[in-house]
């Protein structure tokens, strides 16, 4: 007699069956709505015109449309500051707080503070702030300055001023990781270490950052994904001025789909800003390997 062949189980399928069902809806779906209506002349003020076009809308954003490249320079020049600075000053708080000292607890709480406020609740905050009747505008007056503070008044001082609110925002979500992270080192390192004589200087950069290297590279990921696709704080701050010198690719979009109502043309520049998440995380990810191969070598 044949032996028969075991019947396979579902269960495994079934449990995975919501995860599929949910990443479909909420990914897989909108996604591919917005590269359906990507290959469409489709502007809601005019569904009359809605016609198909393939892909003259991506001709058009790479060799007419100047707002764009310019869009994107400036999306490119947020992100990088802002993840360096995040990652720097998250860092160094993340090795403050990691030392024993008095209300060590209280100060974690408080660096909490910042990540647990909206967008919008940190605009008002530092449109207080950046306010050339109130803030640092009214201190620098009744310190005798002669000239007015007006930092959003001004290309560069309002992208800068938006990148300060947006650090302060973002720092605590590298100290949070960062420092979960340092507390796993082995502390019989740091002593051998110290018998040995390497300054402190010398065990953060052989000790200390070889061991958050995974960490760096994870938060460094998410916060640069975050930063490309934020809108928020930085319309609600500038709202992408003075003369469009804060108007990142996202907010771009915005304008296009729901300010100009130019569906078609908004979902073309979304396919284009997913694509160059895609393949920067893609990199970037193969860059993270490489180094830890090279470390481990």
């Amino acid at each position: 007699m044949k032996p028969r062949r075991r019947r396979r189980i579902p269960t495994p399928y079934l449990l995975i069956a919501p995860a599929v069902v949910l990443i479909a809806t909420f990914i897989a779906y909108p996604v591919g709505t917005v590269g359906y209506f990507s290959l469409f002349q489709y502007s809601a003020s005019k569904p009359w015109a809605t016609r198909f076009i393939g892909l003259e809308n991506f001709r058009v954003m790479l060799f007419e449309d100047p707002l764009f490249w310019r869009t994107l320079g400036i999306t490119t020049a947020w992100v990088v500051a802002e993840v360096a600075l995040q990652l720097v000053f998250g860092l160094a708080l993340a090795l403050i707080l990691n030392r024993t000292f008095r209300n060590r607890g209280l100060a974690r709480a408080l660096m909490f503070a910042p990540w647990a406020i909206s967008g919008v609740l940190a605009t008002q905050i530092w449109l207080l702030i950046y306010n050339p009747s109130t803030g640092i505008a009214d201190v620098l007056s009744q310190l005798g300055s002669p000239t007015q503070f007006a930092p959003l008044a001004s290309a560069a001082g309002a992208f800068w001023s938006a990148v300060i609110a947006e650090v302060w925002r973002g720092i605590p979500f590298f100290a949070i990781l960062i420092l979960a992270d340092m507390q796993s080192i082995p502390t019989e390192m740091y002593e051998a270490a110290d018998v040995d004589g390497a300054s402190k200087v010398q065990q953060f950069f052989f000790i200390t950052l070889p061991y958050l290297r995974d960490a760096i590279i994870i938060t460094t990921l998410l916060r640069a994904v975050w930063e490309f696709n934020n809108v928020d704080l930085i319309y609600t701050l500038t709202g992408g001025g003075p003369a469009g010198a804060t108007t990142t690719l996202p907010l771009y979009v915005v304008e296009e789909a729901v300010g100009s109502r130019n569906f078609g043309y908004g979902s073309a520049l979304t396919i284009a800003g997913f694509v160059i998440l895609l393949i920067f995380s893609v990199l970037y990810l193969q860059l993270g390997r490489a180094s830890r191969r090279e470390g481990k070598s």
